[in-house]
C-alpha cells in the first residue's frame, strides 16, 4: 500500500512543519527533494553544513519509504552513513535524489545522491537504513 505526493505533503505539513524540504517527485522505491540554500545553511568556508546535507537525505528516504509502504509514521532512521564528496554551491539548492536498495518486512536500505542544482557533480553519497514497525493486531 503506497501513499502518493500529495498524501505524503499533507502528512509532512502536519507532522514535520519544520522541515525546509521541498517533495518535488515521489515514485515507487524513490524520491526527489529540494532545499534551498541560504545563510542559515552555511558553515564558515561559505560551503552547505553537514548537518543540512545529512537532513535533506534523512527526509528523502522517508519519504521514498512513505511512497512505497504508505503512511507508517513510526518508520525510524537506524543507520545513516555519509560520504562527503565535493564543495555544495552556497548559491545552489540541494537536490537530493533517493532510491531504496532493499525493502524488507522490518528493514529498509536506500541511498541517497546529492547534487548541487544545476550540477550533474555529486556532493555527497548517503546510505541509510529504516526500521518499519511491527503491525499489531
Amino acid at each position: 500500500m503506497s501513499a502518493t505526493k500529495e498524501e505524503i505533503v499533507a502528512f509532512m505539513a502536519l507532522e514535520f512543519p519544520q522541515t525546509k524540504c521541498t517533495i518535488e517527485a515521489v515514485r515507487d522505491n524513490g524520491s526527489t527533494l529540494s532545499h534551498d540554500i541560504g545563510r542559515d545553511e552555511l558553515r564558515p568556508g561559505g560551503t552547505v553544513s553537514g548537518p543540512v546535507l545529512m537532513s535533506i537525505a534523512d527526509v528523502a528516504l522517508y519519504v521514498a519509504i512513505l511512497g512505497t509502504i504508505g503512511i507508517v509514521p513510526l518508520t525510524v532512521t537506524t543507520s545513516l552513513t555519509i560520504n562527503f564528496l565535493r564543495k555544495p554551491s552556497a548559491e545552489a539548492r540541494i537536490i537530493a535524489e533517493c532510491k531504496l536498495i532493499k525493502v524488507g518486512r522490518t528493514l529498509i536500505v536506500g541511498e541517497v545522491s546529492l547534487y548541487s542544482e544545476g550540477s550533474s557533480d555529486l556532493v555527497a553519497h548517503v546510505v541509510g537504513t529504516y526500521s518499519i514497525p511491527l503491525k499489531r493486531d
